[in-house]
C-alpha cells in the first residue's frame, strides 16, 4: 500500500524531526511502499525568498495600518526582496563565500531584532575569527524581522517553529481551533502549504496520510493539511500521532476533531499504523486496530492502550530517504551555548535506547510508554543504525534525544565506536549520576561527544530528594567536572517553584549555579517554572505536595497541565526573571561578585551557602 508520512508546518529548520523516519523504515519492511516528506522546510524555503515576499511588501505599501516594526522592514524593501534568496541560500550551506560580507554588518539591512544585540555579546559568542559563525547570527536576526513582518502582513501567529501554537498550549477546548481551521487557506501561508501538500498527493497517491504532531504549534498545520485532504481527496485516509497527541489527547471527548482527521494513533506509531493499513486494505477488522481513537456511529471509538510493540532492538534502522537534506538551514543564536546546538549543523537525530532508565523523577511524565518502557540494544545495534545513517545522509554528527542516555550503555557505545575506528560526534541527554567520572568521561570524548544537557532542576539537596531525582548535588558537581574535564561541553536544566520550595532554597539554588559557572564545569543553562502535568506523579497524587487543584474534571479536548494553587506568597514570575538575569551574566562570565539583589531585587534572601562550596566538592 502506498503511505506518505510527512512532518507539518514547523519543527527544527537545521534538520528533520526524527518521527518518519522510523516508522517509514518499519512499514517498508511489511511490504508498503512508504514516502515521506518535511513540509516546514519546504513551506520555509518558499517563503523566505524574493517571489514570496514581493506581493507582501506590495500589501504592505498599500496598506495603511502598520505597526512600527512593520515600517522598518517594509521601507528598506528593495535591500530584503535583493538579498533575502542569498541568505537563505547561506544559510542552507550553498554559498559559505557570503559569510565575510554578512558578517562586516554593511551587506544586510538590520532591522528591529538587532536591538537587542549588543557588541560585547557578540565578541563573547563569537570571537574576533568566528566569521562564519557570526554571519550565521547576523542572518538570523535578519531571518527573525522578517519573520515578524510576514506574520503582520499575512495575518497569522507565524513563527519559524511555531504556527499556531497558542490554539493548542492548554487547550480545554476545541473552540479555537475550529474557528482558525474554517479560516484555514485564507492567508498566504496555508495557500503556499496546500500547493505543496497538493503537489505531494498528486504526484505520490498515497491510501494513507500520516501527520506527526510533536508540538503544540505543528496541530493547527497538521489538522489543516488533513482538512484539504478530506475535501479534495476524499478517498484518502489521514491520521495523527506524536507527542503532542501522545499528552494532550489522550482523554479526548470532543468529536469534532474527528471531521478534519480519520484516526489519531497513540504511543509508538509502528503498530498501530500497521494495524490501520491492514484494515484499509482489508486484511484485518476495524477491532483489531491498537491504539488508535476514530469517530463511528456518533461516538469516539478507543481501541484500546494494549502494550503491543516490536522490541526496540529489532526494529530496523530509520531512513532518510526522501527528505530533503540539502534544504536544511543552519541558525545561530546567542542566548546560550546549547541552544546553539539545537540550531545549527545538520545532525542525524536517532535514539540509543527506549524511555528512561531512572523513570522515577515527579515532575516527569513517568507514566507514558515512551518513558516508562525502558529497553536498551546492544551497542553494537546503536554503532550499526549509525553507520547505515551516516551511509544516507552523508552527516557524521548525532543527536541522541534519548530521555537519558544510559552510563553503562554510552560506555559500551563509545568503546564500539573507538575499535570500529569511527570518526564522528554526539550529543545528548544525560543524569548527573556518579557514573560519570573522568575514564567515562574521557572515553566519551575520545569516541565524539561534544556536549552532554542534564537535569539540575532545583539545585537543592532537600527538594532533589523530595523530586526523587535519584543524584546529589556533589554526584551532579563531580560528574559535570569530569566532563568539562574530557572537553565535553555542560548544560544544567534548572527548575524553579516546585511545591513547598522556599525562597531561601531559591537562593541557595542560584548560588550554587553560579559557583559551578564560576568553576568552570558548566557553560551554558536555562531555568524553567515547574509545571504540574496529569501524567507525572505529582501530578497524580498531588496532595502529597500540599497543592490544591482548581479543577479535576477531564477537559472535552487536551488535557495534560494541571491549573493548581500553593498558597506559598512568593512572586514567582519576578523571582524567574531575575534567575534568567543572572545566568545569562554568569554564562558570560560577568556578576559572580554580584549579590543577588542585583539580579532579583528583594525577592530572594541572600544564600546561606558557602563561597567554597562546589569547590570543596569538585575538589573532593
Amino acid at each position: 500500500m502506498k503511505i506518505l508520512l510527512l512532518i507539518p508546518p514547523f519543527t527544527g529548520l537545521n534538520t528533520p524531526y526524527p518521527a518518519t523516519t522510523p516508522l517509514k523504515a518499519y512499514l517498508d519492511t511489511l511490504g508498503h511502499d512508504t514516502v515521506q516528506g518535511d513540509l516546514g522546510i519546504e513551506v520555509a524555503g518558499n517563503i523566505f525568498s524574493k517571489n514570496f515576499l514581493t506581493p507582501l511588501f506590495k500589501k504592505a505599501f498599500d496598506s495603511e495600518r502598520l505597526s512600527f516594526k512593520a515600517k522598518t522592514i517594509a521601507a528598506r524593501k528593495e535591500e530584503y526582496l535583493s538579498s533575502v534568496d542569498a541568505v537563505w541560500r547561506f544559510l542552507q550551506g550553498k554559498d559559505n563565500s557570503l559569510a565575510v560580507r554578512i558578517a562586516s554588518r554593511n551587506f544586510l539591512p538590520e532591522g528591529p531584532h538587532f536591538k537587542r544585540t549588543k557588541e560585547e555579546e557578540l565578541e563573547w559568542a563569537f570571537g574576533i575569527n568566528g566569521t562564519t559563525d557570526l554571519a550565521k547570527h547576523i542572518a538570523t536576526l535578519y531571518i527573525e524581522d522578517l519573520t515578524d513582518f510576514i506574520a503582520e502582513m499575512c495575518d497569522t501567529p507565524f513563527e519559524m517553529v511555531r504556527y499556531g501554537e497558542q490554539l493548542a498550549v492548554s487547550a480545554p477546548s476545541f473552540d479555537l481551533l475550529e474557528k482558525a481551521l474554517d479560516n484555514a487557506g485564507k492567508n498566504e501561508i496555508d495557500q503556499l502549504m496546500f500547493a505543496l501538500l497538493d503537489k505531494k498527493i498528486s504526484q505520490e497517491n498515497p491510501k494513507m496520510v500520516g501527520f506527526s504532531v510533536p508540538f503544540p504549534g505543528t496541530l493547527y498545520a497538521a489538522l489543516a493539511c488533513c482538512k484539504y485532504i478530506r475535501e479534495r481527496y476524499p478517498d484518502k485516509t489521514t491520521v495523527i500521532g506524536g507527542g503532542y497527541v501522545n499528552t494532550e489527547l489522550r482523554r479526548l471527548k470532543d468529536p469534532r476533531i474527528f471531521e478534519y482527521v480519520n484516526y489519531i494513533t497513540f504511543d509508538d506509531g509502528e503498530v498501530p499504523l500497521r494495524q490501520l493499513a491492514d484494515f484499509i486494505s482489508g486484511k484485518c477488522k476495524k477491532e483489531e486496530l491498537v491504539r488508535t481513537k476514530y469517530f463511528e456511529n456518533g461516538c469516539i471509538k478507543d481501541s484500546g492502550h494494549d502494550e503491543q510493540n516490536i522490541p526496540f532492538e529489532e526494529l530496523p534502522c530509520p531512513d532518510f530517504d526522501g527528505l530533503p537534506l540539502n534544504q536544511y538551514v543552519s541558525m545561530i543564536e546567542i542566548n546560550n551555548p546549547m541552544h546553539k546546538l539545537w540550531s545549527d549543523g545538520k545532525w542525524n537525530k536517532m535514539t540509543v535506547a527506549h524511555g528512561c532508565y531512572w523513570a522515577q523523577c515527579v515532575f516527569c511524565d513517568t507514566t507514558l510508554d515512551y518513558i516508562c518502557r525502558y529497553e536498551a540494544p546492544k551497542a553494537a545495534v546503536v554503532v550499526n543504525r549509525m553507520e547505515q545513517i551516516m551511509k544516507q545522509t552523508g552527516c557524521s554528527g548525532f543527536h541522541f534525544t534519548d530521555e537519558a542516555l544510559p552510563p553503562a550503555l554510552l560506555k559500551a557505545l563509545s568503546l564500539e565506536i573507538l575499535n570500529r575506528g569511527l570518526t564522528l560526534s554526539f550529543w545528548g541527554n544525560i543524569r548527573f549520576e556518579k557514573a560519570y567520572n573522568k575514564e567515562l568521561c574521557q572515553l566519551m570524548a575520545k569516541a565524539g561527544c561534544i556536549a552532554v544537557s542534564g537535569g539540575l532542576e532545583v539545585a537543592s539537596p532537600r527538594i532533589l530528594k523530595l523530586i526523587k531525582k535519584g543524584v546529589t548535588l556533589e554526584q551532579a558537581a563531580q560528574a559535570a567536572a569530569a566532563l568539562t574535564d574530557a572537553g565535553i561541553m555542560v548544560h544544567a536544566y534548572l527548575m524553579y517553584g516546585f511545591p513547598s520550595q522556599t525562597r531561601q532554597e531559591c537562593a541557595d539554588s542560584l548560588e550554587v549555579v553560579r559557583q559551578m559557572f564560576e568553576q568552570g564545569i558548566i557553560q551554558s543553562a536555562f531555568w524553567h517554572r515547574y509545571a504540574m502535568t496529569v501524567h507525572s506523579p505529582s501530578g497524580q497524587h498531588p496532595e502529597q505536595y500540599g497543592v490544591t487543584v482548581y479543577d479535576r474534571a477531564i477537559h472535552d479536548f487536551a488535557n495534560n497541565a494541571i491549573e493548581y494553587e500553593y498558597d506559598d506568597g512568593i512572586d514567582w514570575e519576578q523571582i524567574g526573571n531575575g534567575l534568567a538575569k543572572a545566568t545569562h551574566n554568569y554564562m558570560h562570565g560577568l556578576g559572580y561578585e554580584l549579590p543577588l539583589s542585583n539580579w532579583c531585587g528583594k525577592a530572594l534572601p541572600h544564600p546561606k551557602i558557602k563561597k567554597d562550596y562546589i569547590e570543596k566538592m569538585i575538589g573532593e
